[in-house]
């Protein structure tokens, strides 16, 4: 998935979905934390857009 490199970054402005980011919180053991850390470097993203990716494609359906 692109990063949006090239496009600048705008506060509250979406770059690779239709919609902004909101800050949340999610407890997972350091086992599961680390895990994510590790495949999201493998993918060359964020451990954020990491499990984004991952919800998006298993868990999201159109609205």
């Amino acid at each position: 998935m692109s990063t949006g490199k090239g496009r600048k970054r705008i506060k509250d402005t979406p770059v690779l979905y239709d919609e902004p980011k909101k800050k949340r919180g999610v407890m997972l053991t350091d086992t599961a934390w680390h895990s994510v850390q590790e495949l999201a470097v493998t993918n060359n993203v964020s451990a954020s857009e990491y499990l984004e990716e991952l919800i998006r494609k298993h868990c999201v359906t159109e609205a």
